[in-house]
């Protein structure tokens, strides 16, 4: 592999850029202009735009029509960084707490490897996406087409792990990341005095029966052996310490690995809803909607993943989980139309959470990073036999 301190050097300086001028979802066009300038740099076909704010840069070698592509996220987050780095947020209310930053500077430096050196035959896929944070980059560049104007056969994606050793890797066959549906609930009755509530057809007792009924969803609806959550996570009401609401708003959302679970999930919050309302005589709307979708490793590319990742390192730093996570992630769209393979990488011990004040990608895991991507590459693409 080229001078890998040069490497180094280089990923780091976008990686920084990219962390002190952070951008939201389909905001980011200075990001996905240095991104689309460094491709083309580096000798590979760019298209921009694609699905909003998206760059492919696309990269071929050889004589075969085999595919894969190579997918990092662009954007960040509406959170106030809490740092002194000399390179926080130069936006306010702005920060990479998620590690975009990383796995965007990480694929570039792998781009940078594979047109200087090549080492597969077939044809690279770089994508670089937007607006992953809510769900809404990968359909974005979907339905813009991707899929027909960038035909690949497989896809593979890197995301940072705090709390795993700087440069372990994980993976896992099946079920990997876990679906996001949010819900909002609207209870509309009519406020009025405290001192009255039989003058009222106030929200709140309701609102608050109904926040409770949603917790046996999970504890006495579902199967004991699906896996879910139903949290709450907001209850929002007109009313003021003297004054009973007379509408209350319900928000939260629901984590499964099953879309049939999802759907059940559902069916019960719905009839919870009605039948809450109609006994305290309230009118009531509940709107669902499924964010993020499961993300669902291939089983053979996961081990294909696995492989890669302990040919290259320490056969110990790379292993399989043995659950999946609740997190959800965008990238899942991308399986829903060919196999993939999502893995994690280590961000350190001592890193900060993700969607912290205080988050930072660390630097020391960008070689990691671009030494997979590249290895995935090379092996899903290897010249065939004559």
């Amino acid at each position: 592999m080229m001078d890998t301190d040069q490497l180094q050097r280089d990923m780091t300086t976008w990686r920084r850029d990219f962390h002190r001028h952070p951008e939201f979802g389909f905001d980011e066009t200075r990001t996905a202009a240095i991104v689309a300038d460094l491709l083309r740099d580096f000798g590979l076909e760019v298209s921009e735009g694609v699905g909003g704010t998206g760059v492919v840069g696309t990269l071929r070698r050889g004589q075969s029509n085999r595919a894969i592509a190579l997918r990092a996220d662009m954007d960040a987050l509406r959170i106030t960084e809490d740092s002194t780095l000399d390179y926080a947020s130069s936006t306010p209310g702005i920060m990479h707490a998620c590690g975009h930053d990383g796995h965007t500077a990480m694929l570039l430096g792998a781009a940078k490897v594979l047109a200087e050196e090549g080492g597969f035959d077939g044809t690279l896929h770089f994508i670089f996406q937007p607006a992953e944070e809510w769900g809404k980059g990968a359909l974005a560049m979907l339905s813009d087409g991707l899929m027909e104007r960038f035909a690949f056969d497989e896809i593979y994606g890197i995301h940072n792990m705090p709390g795993l050793e700087v440069g372990q890797f994980r993976t896992k066959p099946g079920a990997f990341m876990s679906a996001e549906d949010t819900f909002e609930i609207t209870l509309k009755g009519s406020g009025g005095h405290a001192s009255r509530p039989n003058w009222t057809r106030e929200v709140l007792v309701a609102a608050c029966a109904t926040v409770m009924n949603l917790q046996t969803i999970v504890a006495r609806r579902l199967s004991p052996t699906d896996t879910a959550v139903v949290s709450v996570t907001e209850l929002i009401t007109d009313g003021t310490r003297n004054a009973l609401p007379g509408t209350a708003r319900i928000l939260g959302d629901c984590r499964s690995f099953d879309p049939a679970v999802s759907a059940d999930i559902e069916a019960q919050m719905r009839r919870i809803v009605r039948g809450t309302a109609e006994a305290y005589d309230l009118a009531a709307e509940l709107s669902y909607s499924r964010d993020f979708v499961p993300t669902v490793n291939d089983p053979a590319l996961a081990d294909e993943a696995l492989a890669v990742a302990q040919e290259l390192f320490d056969p110990d730093q790379a292993a399989m989980l043995d659950q999946p996570g609740a997190g959800s992630e965008d990238f899942a769209r991308f399986l829903e139309h060919v196999p993939g393979c999502f893995v994690y990488l280590g961000n350190g011990l001592g890193s900060k959470p993700l969607h912290h004040p205080g988050y930072n990608f660390d630097d020391a895991g960008l070689l990691y990073g671009l030494r997979f991507h590249v290895g995935i590459a090379r092996r899903r693409l290897a010249p065939l036999a004559e």
